[in-house]
């Protein structure tokens, strides 16, 4: 399925990568058919690495921390990541475009995820943009250059590179952390490289990572309302009971 294409909806970024363990030529070309999809195949440069030996948690953390190095080595200020199992649904350049725009006016921001799972979500004033509560993945986000130079300073510490994006943004950058509205990119229908993960495993029992992606962006944009029709729906059941117990 081809999507339509604004002309400028990846201006916004200075350096673009996608992260792809060097033996899986496989999903490199699978990524290259949705890079191809959204017009950006000519923008992304692919990252090969190696399989860390012992560790698949420490070989995502040195991965994403060398394309960062990289991108500042190239002195740019808004960086784009990927990792090689991520596919595009309900993609909109346009709206991508006009959250990029907003986040122009956004100065303290640290990082935009195009797609991942959250612990709280914001509209902004701005129609397709949301401040988010970032909770995992991290296979598209871009970050500003100043929290890049931060994140290359971390050492391996035996917490998942995405844990450690959470812990920045409950500490340091809280409501510095956004997201395009809708989400647009999603972790492979396949799962992760990153088999020694339970939690991995545990994704798959729930539909896998796209569905929840979903599920979770719709409940934590919407929240009110489905508490409130759940909490109605409850009362209007118990009136039921009450009224046909007398």
């Amino acid at each position: 399925m081809k999507h339509a294409v604004h002309p400028d909806c990846w201006a916004f970024f200075d350096r673009i990568y996608c992260i792809s363990l060097r033996e899986r030529e496989d999903r490199r070309a699978a990524a290259r058919q949705e890079f191809a999809a959204v017009g950006l195949l000519d923008r992304v440069e692919f990252v090969l690495v190696e399989k860390h030996p012992l560790s698949p948690e420490r070989g995502i953390f040195e991965s994403h921390l060398l394309c960062l190095c990289k991108a500042l080595k190239e002195n740019a200020t808004k960086i784009l990541l990927f990792e090689d199992d991520v596919f595009f649904q309900r993609f909109d350049a346009h709206a991508l475009h006009e959250a990029c725009i907003s986040l122009e006016k956004e100065a303290d921001w640290k990082a935009l995820f195009l797609g991942c799972i959250t612990n709280g979500s914001r509209r902004t004033k701005e129609r397709h943009l949301a401040r988010i509560r970032y909770r995992c993945l991290s296979h598209a986000y871009a970050v500003q250059q100043s929290f890049a130079e931060e994140l290359v300073q971390e050492e391996w510490r035996d917490i998942p590179y995405d844990m450690l994006l959470q812990q920045y943004n409950r500490a340091q950058y809280k409501g510095n952390f956004y997201a395009p509205y809708p989400l647009c990119a999603f972790q492979g229908l396949e799962g992760t490289d990153n088999e020694t993960l339970y939690i991995d495993r545990a994704r798959r029992l729930f539909g896998g990572l796209p569905f929840i992606q979903k599920m979770n962006e719709l409940y934590q944009n919407h929240k009110v309302p489905l508490l409130l029709s759940h909490a109605v729906t409850l009362l209007l059941l118990a009136l039921l009971i009450y009224s046909l117990s007398q």
